[in-house]
């Protein structure tokens, strides 16, 4: 914004822009302002400022800038409007409407004629008074003050021309000159939305007008925001640096390190834990299964990981692994009375693994879950219905581990399949037909993937076991074909290949006789 000129209103220069101006059709002409009224006195400040509850046209005869679009013609596409006559268009109603009792671009009181341009080549004139304009805008104050006190000394007549130049969009300029004439800016402010405001909050900020910087600080903190918004608010307000004026009020909504200049950041781990837990322990099903799936997609947009520690999620881990083999046991000595808690924490577990392995921690669980022999055990005397949600566990681990997303050793994998693989197998039928949204094919994979990354020996015992038992069971069964298929190239056809030696290369030396 360039604060070009302000000058007597028989300037040259600045009345051969407006006319022309005029001349472009891009302002209304208004008709000569009739001779003054000497028995009429100037207006005072309160005169001139009123509420704007209704928006009415202006009496006088402005013509209005209008767009033609003609009715669309069959086989013809539709007609381009030009952006920059629909934002003349809506200027020219910005300046043709003013509520009862407001002086906002009157001719006959006003003593200011401003201009404003814009970098995209907008140019638009109106008229403002100085009592107005000095008194609740800084900038207006310190350039017209001097000036305007010496012009007054030569009684000069007639309106003085001010001109500002590269404004970066003329129509919410107006939309703030407009603020500085309203007596309420709170109830103006209500009907706009928050793009609007953000560019009103901008200017007032250039032009040192606080009573528009407070308001529109007050809408934005009450307004709501949409998503998009949110980003724009916090930006514009880090740019303009308005703490001191209520910004920090406003960036509470979005940042809770805004509090009396202190990081509340600490609080972060209790509040997640604090979610963990309910979500565990939560009674409706279905709001359950909801809320994990918010509060997992929640974790996994978090890119610090620093809001939950490894330890807090074990522990939160251990305490539904606790509760898991306490219902199992006494499930497996034929006391039924909890036993629908079994699938209720295998699925908690289930949970917390995911979490644990996007967070690339979840190595620890890998290894205490090999270790259940006793739940492991005790399998097969526990009703299936019951069950078959603990083997899920073993699925997403054998998924996690063929992905690599669990990086342990071959003794703990291999321990993982001695104590699980045969549970998982009694279970496969029960998880094919009850769980919703299972992926047969990603956990077959899953475990052809973790079986092959044993020894050679291993992958043997494991896949002539499964060959057995696919046989005898069918659908009932994983299909790992394809794990079989390469353990039996790795094992058969390379190694007979490795019983012929390759022969040595023989090379000889080839020599050119020169003719």
């Amino acid at each position: 914004m360039d604060f070009t000129t302000i000058s007597n209103g028989h300037s040259p220069s600045s009345c051969n822009k407006f006319y022309s101006a005029l001349t472009a059709g891009l302002l209304n002409p208004h008709s000569p302002p009739p001779p003054p009224d000497k028995t009429r006195s100037s207006p005072t400040l309160f005169e001139m400022m009123s509420n704007e509850p209704d928006v009415h046209p202006r009496t006088q005869n402005q013509g209005q800038i209008q767009v033609p679009i003609s009715a669309p013609r069959q086989n013809l596409p539709p007609p381009v409007i030009d952006k920059q006559a629909l934002t003349m268009q809506r200027i020219s109603g910005l300046l043709s409407t003013r509520s009862p009792g407001t002086q906002f671009n009157d001719p006959y009181s006003s003593d200011i004629k401003l201009t404003l341009s814009s970098k995209d080549g907008i140019t638009v004139s109106m008229n403002v008074h100085r009592q107005i304009v000095v008194a609740h805008s800084r900038f207006f104050a310190v350039k017209l003050s001097d000036r305007w006190a010496k012009q007054q000394k030569n009684g000069s007549a007639g309106p003085y021309i001010v001109e500002i130049a590269d404004c970066d969009d003329v129509e919410v300029y107006i939309e703030t000159l407009k603020l500085m004439y309203c007596k309420d800016l709170r109830k103006k402010l209500m009907r706009d939305d928050v793009s609007k405001v953000l560019g009103i909050l901008k200017v007032s900020a250039a032009i040192g007008f606080d009573a528009g910087v407070l308001s529109c600080l007050e809408y934005l903190e009450a307004a709501p925001w949409a998503e998009d918004e949110e980003e724009k608010v916090a930006s514009l307000l880090a740019e303009l640096r308005l703490e001191n004026v209520g910004a920090g009020e406003v960036l509470k909504r979005v940042s809770v390190e805004v509090t009396n200049g202190t990081d509340e950041g600490g609080n972060n781990e209790e509040v997640l834990l604090k979610l963990l837990h309910v979500v565990l322990e939560g009674r409706d099903e279905k709001a359950r299964r909801e809320m994990k799936g918010l509060v997992l997609k929640m974790l996994r947009e978090n890119s610090s990981q620093n809001d939950l520690r490894k330890e807090s999620l074990y522990s939160a881990c251990d305490g539904c692994l606790e509760h898991l083999r306490n219902h199992f046991l006494r499930a497996a000595s034929s006391d039924l009375t909890d036993a629908s808690q079994i699938a209720r924490q295998a699925d908690n577990l289930h949970w917390i693994l995911d979490i644990l392995i996007d967070r690339q921690i979840a190595e620890d669980f890998l290894k205490s879950w090999a270790s259940q022999s006793e739940l492991s055990n005790a399998h097969s005397k526990v009703p299936a219905v019951h069950r078959y949600e603990v083997s899920r566990v073993t699925a997403r681990l054998f998924v996690g581990i063929g992905k690599g997303q669990l990086l342990a050793s071959k003794e703990v994998r291999c321990l993982l399949l001695q104590t699980w693989l045969v549970p998982f197998y009694e279970d496969f039928g029960w998880m094919r037909r009850a769980s919703r949204g299972l992926d047969r094919h990603l956990i077959e994979d899953g475990l052809s993937n973790t079986i092959l990354t044993l020894p050679l020996s291993w992958q043997q015992d494991f896949l002539l076991a499964w060959f057995n038992r696919f046989l005898n069971s069918g659908e009932d069964c994983p299909n790992i074909q394809r794990a079989f298929e390469i353990w039996w190239r790795r094992a058969f056809w390379r190694r007979s290949g490795e019983q012929e030696l390759p022969r040595e290369p023989h090379v000889t030396t080839a020599t050119i006789e020169n003719s």
